[in-house]
């Protein structure tokens, strides 16, 4: 048997490209949960339906249009006594006319999501070209569509893996306010968060899917917690918030995001 054959030397290399892979997926996850300076997030608008109306909304699109995220953040932060006073900053980024790659329909085929996922490293790689270090850069795809009456949009997703965000919006200006609870969602999918609510029915779990799980009476609630979306109103029920003003990053989330040291 040669020890330096062919075979050997690729499995050398292929686990060296691993090594260097989870390295760097470290780095990226300490750099953005330390929350000792601010985390860039950069928006890249798409036109998700080839919509002349979606053109022009996105033309008219500017940074105000995302304030009330970094509000959000601010107000948290307060919340949790945190050294840096904004956690994170916003840029507007060029608009890209090309399609992030579909995420497989069966999530659980693990194969095909490792598959999916360097397709859309080497996407994001290909369409934002990183002239600076993306260790501790949030970058955010935000697919614009007119929608229609009744129609949910696709399913947005928030990769922790590669800071990676990928959002279905409507390209409304009435729906603004509720785009931006999904971009605070998956912002904070990319730095650890879970979602706290059932897969089955959306409803939010308790007691960490509650913003005030401590409440009594506990029905109903006023906020929601910001990783399940939703407003408990009894046991049953839960509503869509209003804006981010009625959203509250709960405990559980704080602890997984670094924001509560975990003991």
């Amino acid at each position: 048997m040669k020890v330096f054959s062919f075979r050997n030397f690729r499995v050398i290399i292929l686990l060296a490209l691993l090594a260097s892979a989870a390295i760097y997926t470290k780095e990226q996850r300490l750099n953005t949960t330390s929350w000792h300076q601010p985390i860039e997030v950069a928006i890249y608008p798409i036109n998700g339906d080839a919509s002349p109306d979606t053109d022009n909304y996105i033309e008219n699109l500017n940074i105000k249009h995302f304030s009330d995220i970094e509000d959000f953040f601010i107000r948290s932060s307060k919340q949790y006594q945190l050294i840096v006073e904004n956690p994170i900053t916003l840029s507007l980024g060029n608009r890209i006319d090309s399609h992030p790659p579909q995420p497989p329909v069966d999530r659980s085929d693990m194969l095909k999501v490792a598959l999916w996922s360097m397709k859309l490293r080497y996407w994001t790689y290909k369409n934002t070209p990183d002239d600076i270090s993306n260790k501790n850069r949030i970058r955010l795809y935000i697919l614009y569509h007119q929608g229609s009456n009744g129609q949910a949009l696709e399913h947005s997703l928030g990769l922790q893996k590669g800071l990676i965000g990928i959002i279905h919006a409507y390209a409304k200006p009435d729906q603004n306010k509720q785009n931006s609870i999904v971009m605070a969602h998956e912002i904070l999918h990319t730095v650890g968060a879970s979602d706290k609510y059932n897969f089955q029915d959306n409803q939010p779990l308790y007691p960490n899917g509650y913003a005030k799980p401590e409440q009594s009476p506990l029905f109903p609630q006023r906020y929601a917690e910001i990783m399940a979306g939703r407003i408990p109103i009894n046991e049953t029920q839960a509503k869509m918030p209003k804006d981010l003003r009625f959203c509250l990053v709960g405990e559980q989330t704080a602890k997984e995001i670094n924001w509560i040291a975990s003991p």
